[in-house]
């Protein structure tokens, strides 16, 4: 699991015939006091908790696992992963999170014929994504987990209750499927997605500034050319309508 800085690592997706979402670890593993960042795809579980144990990092260390949205690429493996950690607490947008603790699962498949066949394809039964929210977030807060400031960004549009995690002194995003590499961004036509509000939340992230761009599939980048964000919305934006 590569090291992007000290008190951020990078465990990179598996895909196979659907995609597998990349983990990340943050904090300082001296802190014991590390977070998780979306678990990944039905199966992956357990390879994305022994690439985190080869690094050296203590299981009991990881304290909370941290959805940057809730689609089924991202929390299909959640499951496993609080097999292996069944202390960590679960945070997520209160957007996704109350629904999740309902039972409602529209968020996690997107639409119904996706639902279908994963529930074919993985044998996964109906209400199989409902789990209780430790803590839901609001968007706006400034988490200091593992001796590290993280910002809390509530950006919809790919999905209801997407976020970001920011963490301004080393200039690290954390965007989700909100914006990958290469002037792409996340899907609007699923359940909950808003090319209006996509739009809106790309212009908010353009705001900040980021040299380390760590999304939710494809490549990372450790220099990220300055105006990325706005670049990329400005392609996007006759799209997103």
């Amino acid at each position: 699991m590569p090291k992007i800085i000290e008190g951020v690592y990078f465990v990179p997706g598996q895909d196979e015939m659907m995609p597998d979402a990349h983990s990340y670890v943050i904090g300082h593993p001296s802190s014991k006091d590390l977070s998780l960042i979306d678990p990944g795809l039905v199966g992956k579980g357990n390879y994305k908790i022994d690439s985190i144990e080869k690094m050296g990092i203590a299981l009991e260390d990881i304290k909370r696992i941290i959805m940057t949205h809730t689609h089924f690429d991202h929390i299909g493996a959640l499951p496993e992963v609080q097999k292996r950690v069944p202390w960590a607490e679960l945070w997520v947008h209160h957007l996704e999170g109350e629904p999740l603790e309902k039972g409602d699962e529209r968020t996690v498949y997107g639409m119904e014929m996706f639902q279908q066949v994963c529930q074919v394809q993985y044998r996964i039964k109906p209400g199989m994504f409902t789990f209780n929210v430790h803590r839901k977030l609001q968007g706006g807060e400034s988490l200091t987990v593992g001796q590290m400031q993280w910002e809390v960004l509530h950006i919809p549009g790919h999905s209801l209750g997407s976020i970001s995690l920011y963490h301004a002194p080393d200039r690290v995003l954390i965007p989700g499927d909100v914006l990958y590499a290469d002037h792409a961004i996340g899907r609007f036509d699923l359940f909950g997605a808003d090319g209006e509000e996509l739009k809106k939340s790309l212009k908010r992230l353009s705001q900040l500034k980021v040299e380390i761009l760590l999304p939710g599939h494809n490549r990372v980048v450790k220099k990220l050319p300055e105006g990325y964000v706005l670049q990329t919305l400005e392609q996007w934006e006759p799209y997103l309508t």
